[in-house]
């Protein structure tokens, strides 16, 4: 499966909702909707694990991807690809997500310093 790089820096391609989409595949939402529910203390059903990638503007997504304010502010700019692209980088937003996920920092970090 190709990268898909999300807006803050995550891969889309290695997420299990954007996977079980991907592959219709029930067991994976499942198991995933488990973990979820458990990891982040909420409710989520295998029928919630079903996402086309933040950069989808009429498909699906995952709830969380739905009201991330990167990929909000993103959609107002109008980039393209992801935040490595924008004007801006690195920004409040993304530097407050990069203390929980620092891989997307790097990742985000990898494609600016090569555009």
């Amino acid at each position: 499966m190709k990268y898909k790089i999300a807006y803050c820096g995550l891969d889309c391609s290695g997420c299990p909702a954007y996977i079980a989409k991907v592959n219709d595949d029930n067991e994976i939402r499942r198991k995933t909707a488990e973990e979820w529910s458990k990891m982040f203390n909420a409710e989520i059903k295998p029928e919630d694990i079903n996402c086309d990638g933040c950069h989808a503007v009429d498909g699906e997504l995952f709830i969380h991807c739905f009201k991330c304010p990167i990929r909000k502010c993103a959609l107002e700019k109008n980039i393209e690809k992801n935040c490595a692209y924008c004007k801006l980088y690195s920004c409040k937003e993304t530097e407050e997500f990069f203390k929980f996920v620092p891989e997307a920092k790097e990742t985000l970090d990898n494609i600016k310093k090569n555009l």
